[in-house]
């Protein structure tokens, strides 16, 4: 699945509600870009990515059923 068919998995389902998705995407994006990039510029990026997926923490214990059910 390239970006644009994630993209259009997540509008379909609409799923821009979950965080996680939109890092996958980043991430995604991000990985066919790489190409083209400086690998200095890469890391920065990726490591945004990362953050941002860290500061997702463990916002849904408890909530399991509800968010991935």
């Amino acid at each position: 699945m390239n970006s644009d068919e994630l993209a259009q998995y997540i509008e379909a389902t609409d799923a821009i509600s979950k965080p996680w998705l939109l890092v996958q995407l980043r991430l995604k994006k991000l990985n066919e870009q790489r190409a083209s990039m400086e690998p200095e510029e890469y890391a920065r990026q990726l490591a945004d990515v990362h953050q941002d997926l860290m500061n997702l923490g463990e916002w849904w214990v408890g909530r399991e059923d509800e968010v991935f059910g």
